[in-house]
This record gives C-alpha cells, structure tokens and sequence, in this order.
C-alpha cells in the first residue's frame, strides 16, 4: 500500500492516487483535474492567505491560482512533492496579481490572524510590530522570511521553491533579522 496524505478538509488521499490525478489531469482530464482542484482549493487559499493576509485577495489570487494549474499542471515533473509546486504556483501568482493590481498586501487580517492565538495583550501588540515590519521588508528578504518563518521550510527546502541558492536563503534572512534587530532590538521573543 503506497503512503498516505493527510488533508485540512479530512480526506485521505493515497499517494499512488495523487500521481494518478496529476497525471490524469496533465492529459487533459478534466475529472481528474476538477477533483485535484476539490482536493487542494482549501491548502491553495490558506497558502495565498498567508501571502496577502486579506480573504477577499486569497479568494482572487486561488481562482487566478487555479486557472494557472490548468494551464501549467503538465510542467510538474514530480521532483518535490506537489504541494511544495503548489505553493510556488500559488505565491508567483500572488505577487503576479498584486503588480496587476498595482497594490500590494496589506496583511491586517494575517496579523489579526497570527496575534489572535496569543494571550497575553502585551504579546499580541508585539506580534503586530513585528508583522508589520516584516511586510515592510523588501520583497526577496520578505519572501524567505515567510518561506522559513510563516510555512515552517528548511533554509534548503525554501531555496528550491525560490530557485536560489540555499545561502542566499540564509543571507536574506540574517539580513532581516538585523532590520528587524535594529528596530526591535536584541530581545529574545522574535528569534
């Protein structure tokens, strides 16, 4: 019996089933793609949400998202897993969006989001600082950030999806840390 794959909406799904999807779906079955779409939508709009922090743009940028899958689902080659593609696919087509838009993310409901499971008032003021902060970061420096931070990717695996060097991972985020250093302080709640 092949692996098993664990998704938010509580569907198992076999691994052996999910390459039969995709491959099905690379050919232009559209059975197949609908129910990898059914499968995913959930996982695609929490990874956009946690790009743009703002329901309404995570419900744009996964429909914009899904037409992008159609169109490109043929070029996974299955050499990471599908929802490490995915989410490539998903934030390439998050910022392609906001430069459409001429915007960029806001991320008030991120941070409301993030600092809500926090008790302490003091703690959650702090979060929101520091969120705030980072999403004034430049945009390579930002991305590594969530990549490593927000979606919990090693430096390596965040350097795959981001097609640099695992270093330059490194690199974006120490110098991120020492902006936000500077900012903060060398206290020790924001690692």
């Amino acid at each position: 019996m092949g692996a098993v794959s664990r998704f938010n909406n509580g569907q198992r799904m076999h691994n052996t089933d999910e390459t039969e999807l995709i491959q099905r779906a690379s050919r232009g079955d559209a059975e197949a793609f609908e129910a990898l779409v059914n499968t995913y939508y959930e996982v695609m709009f929490k990874m956009a949400y946690k790009w743009c922090g703002n329901n309404r743009d995570a419900e744009d940028i996964t429909q914009e998202a899904c037409i992008k899958l159609a169109r490109g689902i043929a070029s996974y080659k299955g050499d990471s897993k599908f929802t490490s593609w995915l989410y490539v696919l998903v934030v390439n087509t998050a910022k392609d969006w906001y430069k459409s838009q001429n915007r960029h993310p806001e991320g008030a409901e991120l941070l409301e989001s993030i600092v809500a499971d926090e008790e302490k008032t003091e703690d959650k003021l702090y979060a929101k600082q520091v969120l705030a902060e980072v999403y004034k970061l430049p945009e390579a420096e930002k991305e590594s950030l969530l990549l490593v931070m927000g979606q919990g990717l090693s430096h390596k695996e965040a350097a795959k999806l981001s097609g640099v060097k695992e270093s330059t991972i490194s690199w974006r985020i120490h110098e991120a840390r020492k902006k936000l250093s500077s900012i903060f302080g060398k206290e020790e709640r924001y690692g």
